[in-house]
């Protein structure tokens, strides 16, 4: 499985942008991954900072192409 740092730098050089760590793990869990729940994070049940919609198909790209989904 692909690292955090792996996905950012794939996002980065294809699409141009760094994707937050949050964004990450929301779409990992839209994508039935399970990622480790933050010690830092707020609450168990809601999100912060959601993934934007317009973010989701790269994020999900980049999980095909390191072959996670």
């Amino acid at each position: 499985m692909a690292t955090y740092k792996q996905i950012q730098d794939y996002v980065k050089q294809k699409y141009g942008y760094v994707p937050k760590t949050c964004w990450i793990a929301h779409m990992k869990e839209l994508s039935g991954l399970h990622p480790k729940i933050s010690p830092r994070r707020y609450s168990s049940n809601a999100r912060v900072h959601p993934c934007p919609i317009e973010k989701q198909d790269a994020i999900k790209e980049s999980f095909q192409y390191f072959k996670m989904i």
